[in-house]
């Protein structure tokens, strides 16, 4: 996403856009976004400082890290961004600190419930179906 200054004035201005999960990199074999991202940002500029309220939303599949079902799961963020920016600047490209939030915003394992029971160790039954033999 990127934003020419000449259009940011201290009143600031409001972009909506939809950006495609390829272009910045975050469509994985682990995580497959299925919508646009859609990115509804306020920029507003204060001398050689562009200020950026933005909310970003979409949805993606991945896998239950403890049973590996198939999950759909939201993403929805809120960012602040300041930027400081030269005289001689023309826009600002917000690709790679959107990139950077989204990731950071992961969780540390994915889960299809928070009381997901996962598979037996020794015969793999996804156990949020019933209790195996093994046990």
């Amino acid at each position: 996403m990127k934003v020419e200054l000449s259009h940011i004035t201290t009143d600031g201005i409001c972009i909506e856009e939809n950006l495609r999960p390829e272009g910045l990199g975050i469509n994985t074999e682990e995580i497959k976004f299925i919508l646009p991202l859609k990115a509804k940002a306020y920029l507003s500029r204060v001398r050689n400082v562009v200020l950026v309220e933005m909310e970003l939303n979409s949805r993606f599949h991945t896998l239950c890290s403890r049973c590996l079902k198939d999950i759909e799961l939201p993403l929805k963020r809120y960012l602040k961004l300041n930027y400081k920016v030269e005289e001689k600047q023309q826009y600002i490209d917000l690709d790679e600190d959107i990139r950077e939030e989204i990731i950071l915003s992961y969780p540390f394992k994915f889960l299809c419930n928070p009381h997901c029971r996962g598979l037996c160790p020794y015969c793999g039954k996804n156990l949020n179906e019933g209790r195996c033999n093994c046990i």
